[in-house]
Parts: C-alpha cells; structure tokens; sequence
C-alpha cells in the first residue's frame, strides 16, 4: 500500500485541513504483506475518526494497512476536529466539507472510483455516527456502510445520566437548535428512510458505554424491516475491540471480483 498524509485547503472550511490516504500498491506483494490493485480505479472506503482523535490514528492504532493490501481498496480517513460531521453552529461547515468537498477533492488527487457499487463508509464512536449519517441522507452514494462502537442515539446523548455529550462540544456543534428528528439525527433518519439502502453493519461491545445507543438503533431498524448486519459480542470503548472489528467489516464489505469492476 502507498500510505499518504495530505494537507491541502477546504474551500468549505476556508483553511488547511488534512487526510490521510491508503491506496492500492501496483509493486504487489511485499514481505509479510500480500498486496493488490485493481485494473481500473480502485474502489474506496471513507474511514471516520472518533471525538478525540485525528485522520491518523486508524493507521496508528490499528493494523488497517494490513488488512486492507489485499484487497485492492484505497481508504479515505479525513481530519474534521470534534464536529460530529455536522456543519457547526458556532465552527465550522464539516458536513459539508465531508459530503459536498471531500470526495470531489479526493477523485481530483487519486484514481478513484464513484461508483456506487465500489464507494463504501465507516468510522467508530463519533466516527460511526458519521458514517452512518451520511449513509442515511445520502443512500445513492454508498453500497455498503459500517458503524463501530457509534453514537447512534445523539437525540438522547446530551442529557444522558452517566455519560452526557460535553456541553461545550453540544454548544459548539448544535447550538440552542432542536436534534431530535432533525437530519443530525440518526434514528429519526432511519425512521423516514427509504427501502434504497445502502448495506448496513452495526458493531458494538456490550460492556461499551454507547451499547443502549447501538440497541436502540438496531431495535428501530428492525421495527422497520430494515435490513442490517449486527455484532453484539464482548467488548469495550477501545482499540483492541476496533482493531478486531475493522478486520471483520473489510470482510464484510460487498467488494466486486476485478472481472466485474471492468465492466
């Protein structure tokens, strides 16, 4: 894999941000590494970091490299602070940075392809709320997205008994405004959503703080016949939990065979 930190200015943002980039190695196979890289260009996950980390923590904390050389993926992991990829109601525009810029720029830099069928997204804790907010509102985009240990109930978090959202991050983010089925609002998403979904992934430890949050969601899913992979298994609010899971959702990942990618 070729492994790329990129600073470069967001129009959205009005300033300097960064990604950080895993692209599919045409040199093939290193020692202890089987690679790949498709014919055409590659398809791609977006790959979300959580509240207290940065676009680099996937590659520092897990064995995402590895896992994914094989299998002729690029990987998207871009830098949007404490935003909860939402435009801020006192900051920044990171939804639309995230939605709107971030892809245009990314196809602009790498061959990438924007393909539905080849364009997939995840994250963990704020990360995955991310993922599968941007699944939920813009399904057409997406095959398949995936949610590690999310906060997939935000509606609930900022008043939570044990383990509330920081208010100067709910200030920041959302302001005075209503969440509750608003767009930032992942259940409420899922309640109004149509039957074009992308594949959805749920992962969650039960001994993680966020577990009612992923139970409430999946409930509702379910309530709603919508269809959706669930992994429920021991585990906490840490990265040996996400190293492990992150294996799992690439496995998981409706990658088409090279011969159907060049049709």
């Amino acid at each position: 894999m070729a492994l790329i930190r990129c600073n470069f200015h967001s129009e959205a943002l009005g300033m300097g941000t960064s990604m950080t980039v895993l692209l599919p190695d045409p040199a093939g196979v290193g020692i202890g590494l089987a690679g790949g890289a498709p014919a055409g260009d590659p398809p791609v996950l977006y790959l979300l970091h959580g509240l207290s980390d940065d676009d680099t923590i996937w590659t520092r904390r897990t064995s995402v490299e590895r896992y994914v050389a094989p299998l002729g993926l690029a990987v998207v992991m871009p830098q949007v602070a404490r935003s909860f990829y939402t435009d801020e109601e006192h900051g920044n525009r990171y939804w639309t940075f995230l939605s709107e810029e971030l892809p245009e720029v990314c196809r602009s830099f790498f061959r990438l392809s924007d393909r539905r069928e080849d364009t997939f997204v995840a994250g963990l804790s704020m990360g995955g709320y991310g993922a599968v907010k941007w699944a939920l509102r813009e399904p057409g985009r997406f095959a398949a997205a995936a949610s590690l240990s999310g906060a997939l109930d935000i509606a609930h978090r900022r008043h939570h008994p044990t383990h509330p959202l920081d208010p100067a991050v709910w200030h920041t983010v959302f302001g005075d405004r209503p969440v509750p089925g608003t767009d930032d609002d992942t259940v409420a998403l899922l309640e109004r959503a149509g039957d074009d979904l992308p594949a959805l992934y749920v992962a969650c430890g039960t001994e993680d703080f966020l577990f009612d949050d992923n139970t409430r969601f999946v409930e509702t899913a379910r309530r709603r016949g919508v269809p959706l992979t669930v992994d429920f298994s021991p585990g906490d609010h840490d990265w040996a939990y996400w190293d492990e899971k992150i294996s799992d959702v690439l496995a998981w990942l409706p990658l088409r065979s090279p011969a159907d990618r060049s049709q």
